[in-house]
């Protein structure tokens, strides 16, 4: 069995969002610098898919709401996307990331295996920040795993995906 360098998981993952962006939505989608750090992060909708098998971890898909409307419309087909279509789209968004991640490496890392995707609303910290209670809800999560920012070339959709592995 080869070993698989986490530079390449990262490309995977890059590739695959963007992918998914341009097959499903014809959006172009460009990618930041990868963090090898997970800061707290401003978001509005947070799809979460674990993968276990192998391998093991998270990829996790985060952005505004204004973006998560525009995913939600182009990926769904609907002129308008209330609260239910915005959870679907970022849903299948994480899932097909992750997805791209499963069909690539599944020979490699053994019977690799996805979760049903969780969809939630918040900002996330990382464990050591405390929760502001005048924010109200948030997000815990552990302060290891790379931050992937996306963007399109006009701002109108920006993302960050985040892998635990």
């Amino acid at each position: 069995m080869d070993i698989i360098s986490f530079e390449e998981i990262m490309f995977t993952i890059m590739s695959a969002t963007q992918d998914t962006f341009k097959s499903y939505m014809n959006i172009d989608l460009l990618a930041g610098k990868v963090e090898r750090r997970v800061d707290p992060v401003d978001s509005d909708v947070t799809g979460i898919v674990g993968v276990a098998g192998g391998r093991v971890g998270y990829i996790i898909v985060a952005t505004d709401k204004k973006s998560a409307q525009l995913v939600a419309k182009e990926l769904l087909m609907v002129d308008e996307a209330d609260d239910e279509c915005i959870r679907d789209a970022v849903g299948e968004l994480a899932n097909n990331v992750a997805g791209a991640f499963k069909t690539k490496y599944h020979e490699h890392y053994g019977n690799v295996a996805l979760g049903f995707p969780l969809v939630i609303s918040g900002q996330l910290r990382t464990i050591s920040e405390p929760p502001d209670p005048d924010e109200g809800a948030s997000i815990n999560v552990q302060c290891k795993g790379v931050t992937i920012p996306f963007t399109t070339a006009n701002g109108s959709v920006t993302l960050k995906v985040m892998v635990y592995m």
